[in-house]
């Protein structure tokens, strides 16, 4: 059997994921700029942390901010041997927990870095050791830490990011990623290392005519095992397509306006995903007859196929392709 191809993806919004935070949250993060923590008083007299912009029981617009802290009370905790790189802004073993400020009735989840998970308890007080340059952001607040009996916690020291700004926060940038490993199966595998040979294949079922690329494995009707490997054309028909003018969709993507289709290649039954290229958006058709142009260097991916250009035959009939438009 063939092996399945494997592929790692990372998933990510250049630059960070822009978004508002709104009064309540802005209040929170420019208190945590300015060294202090800051909760709001509910309607019902309990005070909550981080706060809200409405009451969580009556929904009411909560607007009575009360400074909370600075130390506080852990109330669960769970210990991480293992920081990942890029994921963790702590780079050594630590806690994730819900710490209860002092003056608060509900917790906040955050970081304590203990040493080691001997050093935790439910119930023991803790401090927050605060970022030297503060930006407002959750990691201002770069860890709660243990505090002795007795012990004052110590106030946060002056802000040396010198381009924080003094006004409200009311926007952050975040980083967001997402990282995983795809399993491509064996019959998209199969497929995939036919494209680094510069061939398409597809697949059928026993018994069926209906071939189907790319292949997954299954007839779509009937459920049966597509176990006949079908190599079919690299000429095709346009069956419908998109303009594109839209710039910037992808670093791949041609210059605008360009074309997308759905191609219906010689010998298969479902049509194939791929750009337009050889004529001027404005002219392609349905029915226009179309071949693959291959990259220099094809591997076992999607992009070994570059774009499909004109051949120059007359168009296809519409009762070649209509069931397909």
């Amino acid at each position: 059997m063939t092996s399945p191809l494997m592929q790692h993806h990372v998933l990510e919004y250049p630059g960070g994921y822009t978004r508002s935070v709104g009064p309540a949250v802005g209040r929170y993060l420019s208190g945590l700029r300015d060294g202090h923590i800051v909760g709001v008083r509910g309607s019902d007299g309990r005070v909550l942390v981080p706060p809200t912009g409405y009451d969580p029981v009556t929904a009411a617009t909560l607007e009575e901010y009360v400074p909370v802290g600075p130390a506080g009370t852990v109330v669960a905790f769970t210990w991480v041997n293992h920081p990942r790189a890029g994921k963790h802004h702590l780079t050594h073993p630590f806690a994730f927990a819900l710490v209860r400020p002092d003056g608060s009735d509900t917790a906040m989840l955050h970081v304590v870095d203990a040493g080691s998970p001997d050093a935790m308890s439910i119930g023991m007080r803790v401090a927050p050791r605060w970022a030297s340059s503060r930006r407002g952001y959750v990691t201002d607040l770069e860890a709660w830490v243990p505090l002795a009996a007795g012990e004052t916690p110590e106030p946060a020291p002056p802000n040396t990011n010198e381009e924080a700004s003094t006004e409200p926060v009311t926007g952050i940038v975040t980083p967001i990623s997402l990282e995983y490993d795809i399993n491509a199966g064996v019959a998209a595998s199969k497929y995939l290392r036919a494209l680094s040979e510069k061939r398409i294949v597809g697949q059928r079922a026993k018994g069926s005519d209906d071939v189907y690329v790319p292949p997954r494995g299954t007839d779509p009707t009937t459920g049966a095992p597509t176990e006949i490997e079908v190599e079919v054309g690299q000429v095709g028909t346009v069956t419908t397509y998109c303009v594109v003018n839209i710039p910037g969709l992808s670093e791949n993507s041609p210059e605008i306006p360009y074309v997308c289709a759905q191609i219906l290649l010689d010998g298969a039954h479902t049509a194939w995903f791929g750009l337009v290229q050889g004529l001027p958006a404005d002219e392609v058709r349905m029915g226009v007859r179309v071949r693959a142009v291959w990259a220099d260097h094809p591997g076992p991916d999607a992009r070994s196929i570059k774009w499909f250009e004109p051949t120059g035959e007359p168009d296809a009939p519409y009762d070649d392709y209509k069931a397909y438009a």
